[in-house]
């Protein structure tokens, strides 16, 4: 007798993206405008020290902070860690160090990157100085990084961080940057694990499976592997639907970007479904029906797409609505 095969490890490498849009007051309005302009500023706090980058409101009084001050571009490394593999769109394409640097006239740490060699000649206390980037926009990326830096004189002489005094600031630039769009992106393997690896495996068959709680007897679709309530494993697996009843639902009025329901005219409903045997309600598209004739207690029924491993949309099946008392603990 020959065992069974282990069933296939599924794994799919998965992008979450979106663009971060915000507008500036006029602290970082300022600062942003400045490295447009090779000028770092900072801001003065309610003690008397200079915070780069700055800082809207006061950290230990939460007072607004407006005070300006032009610093050094030069600085020391206050703390470091390196980089052996940049990863895309990182400040450098060859291994480098992120390091705090402390820019003369600053009593705080900016983290950037740091274009050394190697490991061994990047060090706390090492003096560096800024490298502009060749276009400036009014982003922090106006600094393409740090590079080491010998000064002409010793570091608390003549020239040194000690003999560096901020020098006050308007904050005002021609054309200021007021508003910034930062690109999020997080780029990771998924691996389901064993309950999801044999939903999914279920779905490509048309067939909906979750799996009972031992102890409370709950049926969870999709499957967790474990139950949330009880903490045990689940592995008794149950076939549930296809039938099911709109629990409640949302209308969608605006376009998904790069997505599959890309191509799916708004408005439409997405609804939470009570599948016929299940304790848990799972997501799924509506359509078949107008959106503005969606409602709780609609009895619908999987749509699925040729070669599709999970189902399309769900429709009406046309039965009486369901009574509320039937779903109302599935809200």
């Amino acid at each position: 007798m020959t065992a069974a095969s282990p069933p296939e490890e599924l794994r799919a490498p998965l992008v979450v993206e979106f663009p971060f849009t915000r507008s500036l007051g006029p602290v970082q309005s300022a600062f942003l405008t400045g490295l447009r302009e090779r000028v770092v500023l900072g801001v003065k706090t309610s003690d008397g020290s200079v915070m780069v980058p700055p800082v809207e409101y006061d950290p230990t009084t939460a007072e607004e902070l407006r005070e300006l001050v032009e610093v050094a571009p030069t600085g020391t490394v206050t703390t470091f860690a390196w980089n052996a593999r940049p990863r895309p769109n990182q400040p450098l394409g060859t291994p480098f160090a992120w390091a705090l640097v402390r820019l003369d006239g600053a009593d705080t740490a900016l983290l950037h990157a740091l274009d050394a060699p190697g490991p061994d000649a990047v060090r706390t206390g090492m003096r560096v100085r800024i490298r502009w980037a060749a276009e400036r926009t009014g982003s922090i990326t106006d600094i393409a990084c740090f590079e080491p830096y010998e000064p002409p004189h010793a570091p608390n002489g003549p020239g040194g961080p000690a003999a560096t005094t901020p020098t006050p600031h308007d904050g005002v630039f021609p054309e200021p940057v007021t508003g910034i769009v930062a690109p999020a992106r997080l780029d990771y393997t998924y691996g389901p694990g064993r309950a999801q690896t044999a939903y999914l495996g279920a779905l490509a068959e048309h067939r909906t499976v979750g799996e009972r709680c031992p102890s409370c007897h709950k049926v969870y679709v999709p499957p967790r592997g474990a139950c949330p309530t009880c903490g045990v494993a689940t592995t008794d697996r149950v076939e549930v639907g296809p039938r099911g009843t709109v629990t409640t639902f949302c209308i969608v009025n605006i376009k998904a970007k790069n997505t599959v329901n890309d191509a799916i005219e708004v408005p439409y409903v997405y609804a939470h479904i009570a599948l016929d045997g299940a304790d848990l309600a799972l997501h799924g598209r509506i359509g078949g029906i107008p959106y503005d004739q969606v409602r709780m207690g609609l009895r619908v029924e999987p749509v699925w797409t040729e070669g599709g491993r999970y189902p399309d949309h769900y429709r009406p099946t046309g039965e009486p609505d369901a009574e509320y008392d039937t779903y109302k603990e599935l809200l």
